[in-house]
Formats: structure tokens, C-alpha cells, sequence
């Protein structure tokens, strides 16, 4: 298979990993990948307009709406176990190979899978090339009657090698907790976050909202990627969904490519960037 540097700045619609194979190895500066977490449910999100349409929504006090759906998208989140940790593998390898000697690996998931997925990178990349398991922490969604309810994804990075960026002075500084137990010269700066990130979903009335399901907030990606890459370097997501890391990578000054398979993710993508879609050549 002939293989050539990707166009930058430019997303990519097809398998990421028949893409990725099509690609020379150790061009990218940092990959943020969030592949489907295998929950066993098809993710929908559906956004409607009030007032107009031929469907009917009960509301307060028993009165009924018109509305009418003005966009519906989905995609499927099912697969046996054993084949969703051989189609992780497979993808983790390639992004393993593409990556520079002095890159790294952010690897999106949730705590159902994270041990899975530590062990697949242990294997990969090397126990020892394990930098941070961050746990990025919200407050949304249901709230089961029978545990605590589980508010948190698990973001796992790795190194290729013993050398990788870490751009603290560029990194949003947060609050102290207890900001009377430090001198007023650090309360007023601040400190580093820690591993654990308290950062809220994207909001339903956000400028960055997109409708596209489990769009995560450019916040959580802004900081990932001042921290770990400089401007001018290369971003890759291959499960690019609402194409945030894009988004961001590009108003931070740095190159990007986008791969996603989903038709609706390369339409919403294409519209959030302005940017051509390159198909699979494979």
C-alpha cells in the first residue's frame, strides 16, 4: 500500500483505520482519539422548534405543543466485547505508528472500558510510557437510585517515548480550593490543575453546540492541547464526531486533521470548519 503525508487542515470521511494505513508513520505532534465507548445503545440526539410542525409535545400543566424536528442525528454504539477490543487495538496501533518520537496519545473513555483500555496501551505504547489517567468530571444526566450516580469519563495519556511536551506556563490556571492555607501572591494566580477536571458539558445554549451526540466541550480540548503541543504542531483525531479538536487546534495555531466514518459527523464537521472532506482512497 502506497503511503503519503495527509493533506493538513483537512478532514477525512471512511474507516480511520484503512485510512490511517494509507499514511507514513511518525508525522503527528499529539492524538486525542474518543471512540465509541461500546455502551450497547444507537446515541441520538434530536433537536426541535416549538410552535410549528404536525407532531404534538405535552408540556406544563398538561397543555400541548406543536413541533416539528429540525435535525436527528445518531450512530450506533453496539458491538461484542472481544471485537470491540480487537477494533480499539487495531486503532490504537496505528495511531502508535503515525505518532512522533516525541508525541502523545490521549485516549477517551469511560470507566466500563478504561481497564480494558489501559491494558491495550500498556501493551502498545509500554507500561512506563503511562503519563496521566485525567478524570474529567461533570454533573449531567440521570441519577440512578441504587449507586452514586457515575459522572465522570476516564482520559488516558501516554508517550511514545521518554520525551514528550508539557507546556505548564501555557495551561489556564484554577482556583484553590483553600485559598487562605497559601500566600495571597499564589491564591491570586492560582494553581495547576490537578488529574481531575471539573469542566460542564457543552451547555444547550452554547455558541459551540453542534446537536451532534456526545459533542464534548472545546474547554476539555483547549486544555489538552496547550498542554501537550506547541503552535504550528500537528493535532490528529481519527473519531473526530462534532470535529471540536479541530475547532480548538485551529484557534490555538495548530495544524489539525480530522477522520470520522459517520456521513453526520462529516456534515457537521464540514459546517463548524468550513473545510473540505477528503474520502477514503482504500
Amino acid at each position: 500500500m502506497s503511503q503519503s503525508l495527509p493533506q493538513y487542515d483537512r478532514i477525512y470521511f471512511g474507516d480511520c483505520l484503512e485510512v490511517l494505513r494509507h499514511w507514513p508513520e511518525g508525522f503527528a505532534d499529539l492524538i486525542y482519539i474518543d471512540p465509541p465507548f461500546n455502551t450497547g445503545q444507537t446515541r441520538r440526539l434530536q433537536t426541535i422548534r416549538l410552535g410549528r410542525g404536525a407532531l404534538l409535545r405535552r408540556g406544563f400543566s398538561g397543555r400541548q405543543y406543536k413541533y416539528q424536528i429540525v435535525s436527528d442525528l445518531s450512530y450506533s454504539d453496539n458491538m461484542p466485547l472481544e471485537e470491540y477490543l480487537d477494533f480499539l487495538y487495531q486503532r490504537i496501533l496505528e495511531g502508535w505508528r503515525i505518532l512522533k518520537p516525541t508525541g502523545s496519545f490521549f485516549l477517551h473513555v469511560d470507566p466500563r472500558i478504561v481497564h480494558y483500555a489501559r491494558g491495550i496501551l500498556d501493551d502498545v505504547f509500554g507500561a512506563e510510557r503511562f503519563i496521566n489517567e485525567i478524570i474529567w468530571a461533570y454533573d449531567y444526566g440521570g441519577r440512578p437510585r441504587d449507586r452514586f450516580p457515575p459522572k465522570h469519563d476516564n482520559i488516558l495519556w501516554y508517550a511514545k517515548s521518554d520525551i514528550w511536551t508539557f507546556n505548564v506556563e501555557e495551561i489556564e490556571r484554577i482556583p484553590y480550593m483553600a485559598p487562605n492555607l497559601v500566600s495571597p501572591d499564589k491564591a491570586a494566580r492560582g494553581k495547576l490543575p490537578t488529574d481531575v477536571w471539573w469542566i460542564t458539558i457543552v451547555p444547550t445554549n452554547a455558541r459551540e453546540r453542534t446537536g451532534y451526540p456526545t459533542q464534548k466541550p472545546e474547554k476539555l480540548l483547549e486544555r489538552i492541547i496547550r498542554a501537550a503541543s506547541r503552535p504550528g504542531d500537528l493535532v490528529v483525531d481519527y473519531f473526530a464526531g462534532s470535529g471540536t479538536t479541530g475547532a480548538v487546534a485551529r484557534r490555538l495555531g495548530r495544524h489539525w486533521i480530522l477522520v470520522d466514518i459517520n456521513p453526520q459527523a462529516v456534515a457537521v464537521m464540514q459546517q463548524r470548519l468550513a473545510a473540505p472532506a477528503i474520502p477514503d482512497a482504500s
